[in-house]
C-alpha cells in the first residue's frame, strides 16, 4: 500500500522537479529514494515535500525540491566522481551527492548544522561522505574535484572555488543579490581554461563572510 508520504513525494518529483526541466531519471530517482522528510526540522515536517525553502537554524535554508534538482542534473554525477560541497546544513543534498558520487566531502560553517548532518547521513548509512565543520573562504584545499556544488550564493565571484576543479569538473554556483541572482555551472575545459553557462535565475542565501560587492561613498 502506498503512504501519503510516498505519495507526496512522487507528487513533488513530478510537479515541481520534473516539471522545471529536470528530466535525467537518475536525478528523479535519487529525489525518491533520499528520505527528504528526515533532513527537514521537526517544526517543519510538514513543508518537507512544498516548493518552499524550508528554514533552518541560523537564518539559513533547504534548497527547494526543484533547485535541488537542477543542481544535481547540472553536475551529470555517474557514481564516479569525487565531489566538494559547500554547505550541507541538514545533509540533504549531502546524502543526494553520495548516492550519485564516489565520495562527498562538505563543508559546513556551523557546528551544530554538521552535527545534525553527521547524524542524519549516519541513520541512512551514508558511508561515502563526511562534513567538516570550517568556512569555506578560508578554504586551502589542493585537492582536485570532480564536482562542486555550492548551495549557498556568492554576492561577487570567487575563483577559488572553480580552481579545485579537475579538467573537466563542473562547479555550480549562485552569484549576485537579491531580488534577482543567476545559477551558473562553470566548466574546466582545460588547466587554465574555464567555460561558463548560465542555468536560470534562483534566490539562495549568501555564503557566510563571501566577498560583497564593494560600496561607493560621495
Amino acid at each position: 500500500m502506498i503512504s501519503p508520504t510516498d505519495i507526496a513525494r512522487e507528487q513533488m518529483v513530478q510537479q515541481q522537479v520534473r516539471a522545471w526541466d529536470v528530466l535525467d531519471e537518475r536525478v528523479l530517482d535519487t529525489l525518491r529514494t533520499v528520505p527528504r522528510e528526515l533532513f527537514v526540522p521537526a517544526e517543519h515536517r510538514f513543508l518537507a515535500f512544498a516548493d518552499a525553502r524550508v528554514p533552518l537554524p541560523h537564518g539559513q535554508h533547504m534548497l527547494r525540491p526543484n533547485v535541488a534538482g537542477r543542481l544535481l542534473q547540472s553536475l551529470e554525477l555517474e557514481g564516479a566522481q569525487r565531489v566538494l560541497e559547500i554547505g550541507a546544513g541538514t545533509g540533504f543534498l549531502t546524502a543526494c551527492l553520495a548516492a550519485t558520487s564516489a565520495a562527498v566531502r562538505s563543508i559546513e560553517i556551523f557546528p551544530d548544522l554538521a552535527d545534525v548532518a553527521r547524524a542524519n547521513l549516519a541513520s541512512l548509512g551514508v558511508r561515502n561522505a563526511e562534513v567538516a565543520t570550517g568556512d569555506a573562504t578560508r578554504l586551502d584545499d589542493s585537492t582536485r574535484y570532480d564536482a562542486i556544488a555550492l548551495t549557498a550564493s556568492l554576492p561577487v565571484y570567487d575563483e577559488r572555488f572553480e580552481r579545485m576543479l579537475a579538467v573537466a569538473g563542473r562547479l555550480y554556483v549562485v552569484v549576485g543579490d537579491a531580488p534577482v541572482m543567476e545559477a551558473l555551472l562553470i566548466r574546466r575545459v582545460a588547466e587554465s581554461a574555464w567555460a561558463r553557462e548560465s542555468l536560470f535565475e534562483t534566490v539562495l542565501d549568501p555564503l557566510i563572510n563571501a566577498s560583497r560587492p564593494s560600496t561607493f561613498t560621495f
